[in-house]
C-alpha cells in the first residue's frame, strides 16, 4: 500500500467544475502572499485534467515554500520602468533621475507595451539593434542610429531595471543580462564617429593668449584649471579666499534638458575640494571682480547681485549652456579646433601628469575618489607628449648611430 504524504492528508484543494459548454475542468485556489493593504493574495488556476492541475499545484506550492514563486502579473515593461523610477526618487538627485528618464525613453518606446513576464532575450536583442540603427530622435550627419556608448548606457540601465524586477520577484530572471554591444559594432562606430581629441599644451597656450582680453577670461581659465562646467557656473565669490589664494569647490549649477537650471551639491563627496589659485587665474579673477564692481556701479539697481562669479554684464549668472556657447565663439574667432568645454579637464590633467604631478594629487585636483578614474578617462597624452619616450627609446643603440 502506497505511503501517504502530509500533502495527501490535507483536504484536496482541486475542485472539478463544469463550464457553460458542459466541459469538465479542474480548478484550485492558492495563497501566494499578501497585498500592500495586508489582504491575502490568491491565484486561481484552471487546468484541463486532474493530473495537470495536481502537477501545477505541487509546483506552485514548492516554489512558495522555497521562496522562488513568481506570481503571474500583467505589468508591462513600461509600467515597471515608471515604478522603478519612482523607487529611485528617494535615492538619487533630480539631475540623475532626469538622466535615468532620458536613458530609458527608448526602452519605453520600443518595449514598453510588452508584459514584463513575457519579455524575452530576443526582444532585447532586437531593441539593441534598433538603437544602433534607428534609435536617434533626430538623425545627425545622415546617421539614424545611436553611438555604441549611448546604446550601451541605455542597455545597462534596462539591465538595472530588470535586476530590480528579479529582486521584487516580478520575473524569474533578467533576460537582458547577457545582451551586449558586439566588438564589431564598436569598431564600426569608432570608424564612423572619430573622437575629437582634447587640446594639447600648445593649443591651450594659444587659447589663453588669444582669449586674454575677453570678458569671461577668468571663466575660461577655471575650465582649463580642471573644474567641471557645472562647477564653474556654480562658483560664488564667497567660495574664493583672495588672502590665502584658495577657492572652494562645493556647489554646482547644471541644467536639465538644456532648459532648466538646477543648483545642487557637487557630483560626489570627493568632488568637494579646496584648490590653490595659480597666479594667472588669481589675477584674472581679481580683474573680473573689479569689472563686475564697475558694472554694478554703472547700472545701480538694474544690476542683479547674484553672488556668482560667472555672470553677464547685468549680473545674471551664466548657465552651462551659455558658457559653452561663449567658449565656442572664442574658439571660432581664434580659428582654433573646436572641442568640448568639458574636455578642458583632460587637457589640464594631462598637462599636470606630464609635469610629474603624483597620481593621488591629480585625483584630488580633479575631484575623483580613485586615481584610476583620473588616469583611465582624463589623462590623454598626444603624439607630442610621447616624443620624449621616443628619444629614450632611441638610446637603445648605445649611442653608436
Amino acid at each position: 500500500m502506497p505511503r501517504k504524504t502530509p500533502q495527501d492528508a490535507l483536504p484536496d484543494p482541486i475542485k472539478e467544475i463544469t463550464l457553460p459548454s458542459g466541459k469538465k475542468r479542474y480548478r484550485f485556489v492558492i495563497d501566494v502572499g499578501r497585498k500592500p493593504d495586508g489582504g491575502r493574495r490568491q491565484l486561481t488556476i484552471t487546468r484541463k485534467t486532474i493530473t495537470e492541475a495536481r502537477t501545477e499545484y505541487g509546483r506552485l506550492l514548492s516554489a512558495k515554500e522555497s521562496g522562488t514563486l513568481i506570481v503571474p502579473n500583467k505589468i508591462t515593461v513600461g509600467q515597471w520602468i515608471d515604478q522603478w523610477l519612482k523607487l529611485k526618487e528617494e535615492d538619487v538627485e533630480v539631475t540623475t533621475l532626469n538622466s535615468y528618464v532620458t536613458t530609458l525613453k527608448p526602452a519605453k518606446k520600443q518595449l514598453g507595451h510588452i508584459r514584463l513576464q513575457q519579455l524575452t532575450e530576443e526582444d532585447v536583442v532586437a531593441w539593441r539593434d534598433w538603437l544602433l540603427t534607428e534609435g536617434r530622435v533626430r538623425p545627425r550627419n545622415g546617421r539614424k542610429g545611436l553611438s555604441t556608448t549611448t546604446a550601451d548606457m541605455a542597455l545597462g540601465r534596462l539591465k538595472e531595471v530588470l535586476n530590480r524586477a528579479v529582486t521584487k520577484r516580478l520575473v524569474a530572471l533578467n533576460v537582458a543580462q547577457h545582451v551586449s554591444i558586439s566588438s564589431k559594432a564598436r569598431r564600426a562606430d569608432r570608424r564612423a564617429r572619430p573622437k575629437v581629441k582634447p587640446w594639447n599644451t600648445e593649443e591651450v597656450r594659444a587659447f589663453i593668449a588669444g582669449a586674454a582680453t575677453h570678458r569671461l577670461f577668468a571663466a575660461f581659465l577655471l575650465s582649463l584649471m580642471g573644474l567641471r562646467p557645472a562647477e564653474v557656473c556654480g562658483l560664488r565669490w564667497s567660495d574664493i579666499d583672495f588672502e590665502t589664494r584658495v577657492l572652494v569647490v562645493d556647489n554646482t549649477r547644471t541644467m536639465i534638458n538644456n532648459n532648466e537650471t538646477i543648483e545642487k551639491d557637487t557630483k560626489s563627496e570627493s568632488s568637494d575640494r579646496d584648490l590653490p589659485l595659480p597666479t594667472l587665474l588669481f589675477d584674472a579673477l581679481k580683474r573680473f571682480r573689479a569689472l563686475q564692481a564697475a558694472q554694478k556701479l554703472a547700472l545701480g539697481q538694474d544690476y542683479e547681485e547674484s553672488g556668482y562669479v560667472v555672470v553677464d554684464e547685468i549680473g545674471q549668472p551664466l548657465t552651462v549652456r551659455l558658457l559653452r556657447v561663449e567658449t565656442k565663439k572664442v574658439m571660432g574667432a581664434l580659428g582654433m579646433r573646436l572641442v568640448r568645454l568639458y574636455d578642458a579637464r583632460a587637457s589640464c590633467l594631462t598637462f599636470l601628469a606630464n609635469q610629474g604631478v603624483p597620481r593621488h594629487i591629480l585625483a584630488r585636483w580633479a575631484g575623483h575618489s580613485n586615481p584610476k578614474t583620473t588616469e583611465q578617462f582624463y589623462i590623454k597624452p598626444d603624439v607630442e607628449d610621447l616624443r620624449a619616450a621616443a628619444e629614450v627609446w632611441g638610446g637603445l643603440d648605445g649611442g653608436t648611430s
